[in-house]
C-alpha cells in the first residue's frame, strides 16, 4: 500500500484541520489487535516532513495518523495561532478519536518530534488511558533555542490586548535540524514551515510546561526517549535525567550519536525507525 489519504479533522470548536491517514495493509484479527500510531509534529513542522518514518510504520503494520496542529502546515486559519494549552491537548484528543475511528485501535501509541513531544506527555498527563505507549523524539521539554527576554516581555504583553501578534519562532536556520544537505535545501524552501507563533500559542506553551512536568505522577505507561548526538535545540541531559528519574518501569533511551535534531533526516535514521517500530511492537521487552 505505502500510501496515504487526506483528510480533515473537526476539532472541538469546529476548526477543520488537515491529516494525513495511513491505513494499515492488513485488517487485524479484532479491534483490540488494530495497531495505530498518532504522530505529531514540532512548532515549525508539519506531517509533511515525516512521510518516510509514517510509511514504514505503515509497512510495519500500523495504521498511522498525521494531523497538521491547528495553524500550521496546510492549516491557513488563524495562522500560528492557539488560544490555550486546553484547546492545544483536545485538539490531541480529537485526533486519537478520528485514529480510533478510522482503525478500530482501542488505544494508540503516540509519537510526539520535538514541540510534539511536549503536546504528547502533557496528553498522557491529561488523559493517561489513551495512550498505549509514548515515545518523545528529541522533546521540546528543556529548549537551548528560545526566544530572548525581550521578545518574553513583548509576547507577555501582547497577551494583554493582541494574543493573535505573531512573533518570529527562533529556529529558522535549517542546520539546526540537520546537516544532510538535500533536507537542508527541502527546509529552506518548504513553504508551509511555520516561522512565525502568536503570542496566545506562545502562552498556551509555557503552560502547557506545568502540565507535562507532572509526567511523574500520571499512571505509567511504556516511555521511549529518542535523542540526537548533534543536537542543537534542545538540552539533552536536563531531558535524559528527567525520563530516567520517571519512577515508571519501562523507560528506554536510545542515542543517535550523528545525528542532528530531526533524526530522520540523519545517517542514523534506518536505525531510528527500526528501534521506533522495534519498541512500539514490543515495549515490554
Amino acid at each position: 500500500m505505502s500510501t496515504f489519504e487526506e483528510l480533515s479533522i473537526t476539532l472541538p470548536d469546529g476548526y477543520e484541520s488537515y491529516a494525513r491517514y495511513w491505513p494499515a495493509p492488513e485488517a487485524p484479527a479484532s479491534a483490540s489487535d488494530a495497531p495505530a500510531i498518532l504522530y505529531l509534529h514540532g512548532i515549525q513542522s508539519h506531517c509533511g516532513w515525516y512521510p518516510e518514518t509514517a510509511r514504514a510504520f505503515q509497512q510495519a503494520g500500523f495504521a498511522v495518523l498525521q494531523p497538521d496542529r491547528r495553524g500550521s502546515g496546510r492549516n491557513e486559519t488563524d495562522r500560528g495561532h492557539a488560544e490555550s494549552a486546553t484547546q492545544l491537548i483536545d485538539d490531541g484528543f480529537a485526533c486519537i478519536e478520528k485514529l480510533t475511528a478510522l482503525s478500530g485501535a482501542k488505544q494508540v501509541h503516540i509519537v510526539g518530534v520535538s514541540w510534539g513531544g511536549k503536546l504528547a506527555a502533557s496528553m498522557h498527563v491529561t488523559r493517561p488511558e489513551c495512550a498505549r505507549t509514548l515515545t518523545l523524539v528529541a522533546p521540546g521539554i528543556f529548549p537551548i533555542v528560545d526566544v530572548s527576554n525581550a521578545e518574553k516581555f513583548r509576547i507577555g504583553w501582547s497577551m494583554v490586548a493582541h494574543p493573535e501578534k505573531r512573533y518570529d519562532i527562533p529556529l529558522n536556520d535549517a542546520e539546526l535540524f540537520t546537516a544532510d544537505p538535500e533536507k537542508i535545501r527541502f527546509l529552506e524552501n518548504d513553504e508551509l514551515t511555520l516561522h512565525q507563533a502568536s503570542a496566545g500559542f506562545y502562552l498556551a506553551s509555557r503552560r502547557m510546561d506545568k502540565i507535562w512536568s507532572k509526567l511523574g505522577e500520571a499512571t505509567p505507561v511504556p516511555l521511549h526517549l529518542t535523542l540526537a548526538g548533534n543536537e542543537r535545540i534542545i538540552d539533552n541531559d536536563r531531558t535524559r535525567d528527567f525520563v530516567r528519574d520517571l519512577p515508571w518501569p519501562t523507560r528506554q533511551i536510545s542515542f543517535y550519536e550523528n545525528s542532528r535534531h530531526t533524526i530522520e533526516y540523519g545517517p542514523d535514521r534506518a536505525q531510528f525507525i527500526e528501534d521506533l517500530i522495534a519498541f512500539m511492537k514490543n515495549p515490554t521487552a
